[in-house]
């Protein structure tokens, strides 16, 4: 999708810090970070939101949870928050489906 912000990241289109990268998932840096810690993954292939997965979409979605947590682990975390907006509402602001992992400081409950 090419008028897609992470599509355009994935193609190498625009600069990103990659901490992690494979066929099906790519973790960066966020830029706008909401804590010390704020890394993004990624599928490669577009899809919507979590809400525009299918059943077909299941090991892509264990995919994503794994690679979140190596990239913690690499990170130097040992807690994190982890992240899926689905839709504008929720806060989803690029219209591809991504995974926020903060950590680095303290959070509270509830968020929001």
């Amino acid at each position: 999708m090419t008028d897609c912000l992470f599509c355009r990241i994935v193609a190498g289109e625009i600069s990103a810090r990659f901490v992690h990268q494979d066929d099906e998932v790519v973790a960066l840096h966020d830029i706008s970070p909401q804590a010390p810690v704020h890394l993004l993954v990624i599928p490669r292939r577009h899809v919507a939101s979590l809400a525009a997965t299918t059943p077909d979409d299941e090991a892509l979605l264990g995919r994503l949870m794994s690679v979140a947590a190596d990239v913690a682990r690499r990170a130097g975390l040992s807690s994190w928050r982890l992240v899926a907006n689905n839709g504008a509402e929720a806060g989803q602001s690029v219209d591809h489906l991504h995974l926020h992992v903060l950590g680095g400081r303290e959070f509270r409950w509830p968020p929001g």
